[in-house]
């Protein structure tokens, strides 16, 4: 059983997708650290490049604690991986169609619609429903999926859960 399994339920497409994720976390760290290292340059009062900065940070520490729940295959971490996905997209389209840095705004979008593709094949789904052997995903739903499994353990083992 490889290393990652051992610390992670979630299927492989989770974690990649969580590690893809984390890129724009990490730019948009480097992007405020850039901003405030460049900020003497610029004729915008400090209290303007201090307040974007911080914007910047709370904005890439959301998105890096949705990468690190992907990671870790919390299922939270789905729906605001989906979010950041989407929003890469909408991102990457506007850098490549008004701002022409097509550069920039295709690997944008490619990663977008990677993470989407990811958090929305059959592993993922079924890891999300809690699916289990031969059951199909509408009897999954019809038992509660992933709430139903929560409820379970926690009656099995009354410990803190996803």
């Amino acid at each position: 059983m490889p290393f990652a399994d051992n610390i992670s339920p979630a299927p492989r497409e989770v974690r990649v997708a969580g590690a893809i994720t984390a890129l724009p976390g990490v730019a948009l760290l480097v992007l405020a650290v850039l901003l405030l290292a460049n900020s003497g340059n610029s004729s915008v009062p400090r209290n303007n490049i201090w307040a974007e900065a911080g914007f910047y940070v709370v904005l890439g520490a959301g998105t890096l604690a949705c990468a690190a729940g992907l990671l870790l295959g919390k299922l939270w971490a789905r729906s605001p991986g989906v979010v950041v996905a989407l929003i890469l997209v909408g991102v990457g389209w506007y850098v490549l169609g008004p701002s022409g840095q097509v550069a920039f705004g295709v690997p944008l979008i490619v990663l977008g619609l990677g993470t989407l593709v990811l958090l929305f094949r059959r592993p993922s789904r079924a890891w999300a429903l809690g699916m289990t052997d031969g059951e199909t995903e509408e009897e999954a739903a019809e038992r509660d999926g992933a709430a139903g499994r929560s409820a379970r353990r926690t009656q099995q083992d009354p410990g803190p859960h996803d």
